[in-house]
């Protein structure tokens, strides 16, 4: 997700319980300002924690003068991300982070990993209420690192360029750390079937690879005979499964996959024949673990949702928070990067529409509703009538599964053709200003395009983002075209 440095407002409601092909085009813009919802004191009641801890001035480098910061090996409770954030949103860590952490069960103590500093690429537009909120941080990206219970860190401004001093570190820095919590009560995903490095090649028209094991599915809060009954869903649990209700059952822990023939027939149903017609290459749909699914603490984020008018692009990242994960434990590193995105970066939910893990398991994100064009904080100035699909891994160096490609494909397909979109074609969107496009600048582009194609920055990744052709074409194939 590096980003290098360079000299829309959504429509807010409470929870709708059909989804339309597209948000009407003439919607009023209006914006919902609820402040965020905290978790109680303590936390004590939340599943997951985040322990936030200073990091110190340390004597600067002796060679270039260059600023440093840090934390010395600390004795911590137990947490599996971590992430430097600071007090301006706009300060930018020109540097390096490193962090060493201390295994739980072997008391081993990592090397030194490098934590991705360039993130503000990922972020609500600019002159958005998201953005203005007084709450938002700047970060860096975060990085999972396991199960672990100590942390030592090092921040290292860069060295001074000749005939310049020494560069300064942003104010109020502070390493967090993120215990995701339990996992939820039921397997949400796994393993998927065959090893993710040697899956054969994207073929649309053959087997599908995408798919994980078996999810239970969701029930309602009803019991049947031999079933324990199910917890009664809390008012945003509700609420926030409420916006799939056309596609999964209230609480669903799943959205079951369709054949192409059951997606045109669901949707001929749903919105009329003609209706259906008019929009004929919609991908079949895939099989989506919901927020429920994945566990998502719903007192976390913001009550109301947040719509844009349109899906007219999709913009594929990593998370950048590396590849030392399982597929059962992608679950755990999505509930820590939605608690690092709210609680550490100060955002109004998790900042993706989507997320795949390296097994092709498709995870919902921002809440909102799978088939809603919800606004994200994805793409800075390109999260208006765009969707964001975060890839979990780094991608730069080490070449993506072809399980997670096939995902993204699948999920493209079925979301970009519900609202007419050609994954081959390019689209016009018009920036909110950064740091490629100035705002107002209208640019075109593909409708599968990597974050770098609208702000300078890595991501995703140089491996996954030489993929997105492969993606493209094989989502036009499964929409029929």
């Amino acid at each position: 997700m590096r980003a290098y440095p360079a000299s829309s407002i959504g429509v807010a409601c409470a929870a709708a319980l059909v989804f339309p092909l597209a948000l009407p085009a003439s919607a009023a813009p209006t914006v919902s300002r609820t402040p965020a919802l905290t978790a109680p004191a303590g936390e004590s009641a939340v599943p997951g924690s985040t322990q936030s801890l200073p990091l110190r001035s340390l004597p600067s480098e002796r060679a270039t003068g260059a600023a440093r910061q840090g934390l010395a090996r600390s004795d911590v409770r137990p947490f599996s991300l971590v992430g430097v954030v600071w007090d301006d949103p706009e300060a930018e860590l020109n540097g390096s982070v490193q962090v060493r952490t201390r295994a739980i069960g072997t008391g081993a103590w990592s090397g030194w990993q490098s934590v991705e500093t360039h993130n503000h690429a990922h972020a609500a537009d600019p002159g958005t209420p998201e953005r203005d909120s007084g709450t938002v941080r700047g970060s860096t990206a975060p990085l999972w690192v396991g199960a672990s219970d100590g942390v030592e860190v090092r921040v290292r401004a860069e060295a001074p360029r000749s005939g310049t001093g020494p560069a300064a570190l942003p104010r109020g820095m502070r390493i967090e750390l993120v215990d995701p919590g339990d996992e939820p009560g039921t397997e949400t995903a796994g393993e998927a079937p065959g090893d993710p490095a040697t899956d054969p090649v994207i073929d649309p028209a053959g087997e599908d690879t995408a798919q994980g094991p078996e999810v239970p599915e969701g029930t309602d809060t009803g019991t049947t005979s031999g079933q324990v009954p199910a917890p009664a869903l809390t008012a945003e649990e509700s609420a926030a499964s409420a916006v799939n209700a056309e596609l999964a059952p209230l609480g669903a822990t799943e959205i079951p996959e369709l054949t192409k023939e059951q997606t045109d027939a669901e949707l001929a149903e749903q919105f009329g024949e003609e209706a259906a017609a008019a929009k004929p290459y919609v991908g079949p749909r895939p099989r989506i673990v919901t927020r429920k699914g994945w566990g998502a603490d719903e007192k976390l984020r913001e009550r109301n949702f947040v719509y844009t008018k349109s899906v007219q692009a999709a913009f594929v990242h990593h998370s950048a928070t590396g590849n030392n994960y399982t597929c059962k434990q992608a679950p755990s590193v999505l509930r820590s990067i939605y608690r690092y995105h709210v609680k550490s970066s100060g955002w109004r939910d998790i900042g993706y529409n989507f997320a795949v893990d390296k097994c092709g398991n498709i995870y919902e994100g921002r809440a909102g509703g799978v088939a809603k064009a919800v606004l994200g904080a994805h793409t800075l100035g390109f999260n208006t009538n765009s969707m964001g699909i975060a890839v979990l891994g780094t991608y730069s160096q080490s070449t993506p599964p072809s399980a997670a490609v096939t995902a993204v494909a699948r999920l493209t397909a079925w979301k970009l053709g519900l609202y007419g979109k050609d994954p081959r074609a390019k689209t016009t969107l018009t920036s909110g200003g950064g740091n490629r496009y100035k705002k107002g600048t209208k640019v075109k582009l593909n409708v599968i395009s990597g974050h770098r194609d609208g702000f300078v920055t890595d991501c995703p990744g140089t491996q996954l983002y030489n993929k997105l052709g492969t993606a493209r074409s094989a989502s036009a194939k499964y929409q029929g075209r």
